[in-house]
């Protein structure tokens, strides 16, 4: 005989549970509107300061090579390379604008490429979780510094070729045409026809003052790029770490898309990287199994710039998101087939913390933050 109270439970609970499900997937529009406000308020605010920002923001990026250690160090701080890449594309949309403030197009490539690179800075923390189980550590941490070297090792190569040829920038401008000859720009136009007028309500109601807007614009983009990133780990990422112990990345193509995809619903390279150092670690997956994955997390990261993009309005800006993906696309195509190169960096570098558990730690300051502050100090 069945029992009626105990269906009666099942059937509450799973009313509960669809009731979670649809009030997280209308919480993320909510979050998803801040984010596209916060992006139309910070380029409201950056034409209120006027030029004597502009001139200095320009003098900071004038050298490629400083432009690059601020995406570096302004990511690491921050922890988010959506967030920093938001921000550049705000600032770039402002530059393109009638105003001529902000950032060039050309300038902000560098500091893109830096982004991706201060980015991994999150998983290497993760891998410190390891650190005093010894062989788990050394693999825990190699897995972490396969996704550093990988950045880097693509702007070493990838940095030089646009300063002097502009790979990138042309690959971009080509693209965006493109995108915008099919009417892209168009198709997300309501976007900043819904976020304008709060905006500039925001602004007047500061008394029209850009620092005070700029503040409360930047508050918005980390309010919801943290909580777009916190429910949508709890939407997905329970049911994929699962997915990960049965199915262990059976191909390097399944390996990248998913990399892709995942990285994509989340809007966070961060989460998804760090979410593979426990099972490198752990032993479930080599990182010969996970480099695909990496390359595919660093592909679905650029999502984010679109959105921003898109936003402003701005071919230069969604040029800009366009760049972002090029130079992954460019970066995966030379080093996918040389997958070795950052590998054996990752596995020389992880054999020194079996000699001291400092080195982990001495790398993280100074490549994230030590090097890349001297730079900025002594070149701007």
């Amino acid at each position: 005989m069945t029992d009626k109270p105990s269906l009666q439970s099942d059937y509450a609970t799973a009313q509960h549970s669809w009731t979670v499900v649809i009030s997280k997937i209308l919480l993320i529009f909510g979050l998803l509107y801040l984010f596209i406000l916060s992006i139309t308020l910070l380029g409201g605010s950056f034409k209120h300061m006027g030029k004597e920002f502009a001139e200095a923001i320009f003098h900071s990026t004038s050298n490629p090579l400083v432009a690059l250690m601020i995406g570096i160090l302004s990511t690491a701080i921050v922890q988010s390379s959506s967030t920093t890449t938001s921000i550049i594309i705000g600032l770039v949309a402002i530059g393109s604008g009638p105003d001529g403030l902000g950032l060039t197009f050309e300038a902000a490539i560098p500091m893109i490429m830096g982004a991706n690179i201060g980015t991994s800075v999150t998983n290497t923390l993760v891998s410190l979780g390891h650190i005093t189980r010894g062989e788990e550590f050394r693999r825990a941490f190699t897995g972490s510094m396969l996704h550093d070297f990988f950045n880097v090792c693509a702007v070493s190569v990838l940095l030089p070729i646009e300063i002097y040829f502009g790979l990138i920038r042309k690959s971009a401008l080509v693209m965006e045409s493109m995108f915008s000859g099919f009417g892209g720009m168009k198709f997300m136009s309501p976007l900043k026809a819904i976020t304008k007028p709060v905006s500039k309500w925001i602004i007047s109601a500061t008394g029209d003052s850009g620092l005070i807007s700029a503040l409360l614009a930047m508050i918005f983009l980390f309010i919801a790029l943290y909580f777009i990133v916190k429910v949508l780990k709890s939407l997905v990422l329970s049911k994929v770490e699962k997915f990960f112990q049965r199915y262990i990345f059976r191909t390097p193509a399944l390996s990248f898309v998913l990399g892709i995809i995942l990285t994509t619903f989340v809007q966070s390279s961060s989460i998804t990287t760090s979410l593979v150092v426990p099972l490198i670690g752990a032993g479930v997956i080599s990182i010969v199994q996970v480099y695909p994955y990496l390359l595919g997390a660093n592909v679905g990261t650029t999502i984010t710039a679109f959105l921003a993009s898109f936003v402003t309005g701005s071919h230069a800006a969604v040029a800009l998101a366009f760049s972002h993906l090029m130079f992954n696309v460019f970066g995966i195509a030379i080093f996918w087939p040389l997958k070795a190169i950052p590998i054996w960096m990752a596995e020389k570098l992880s054999y020194l913390t079996q000699k001291s558990k400092l080195v982990p730690i001495f790398y993280i300051i100074t490549v994230f933050f030590i090097v890349p502050s001297l730079i900025i100090y002594f070149y701007r």
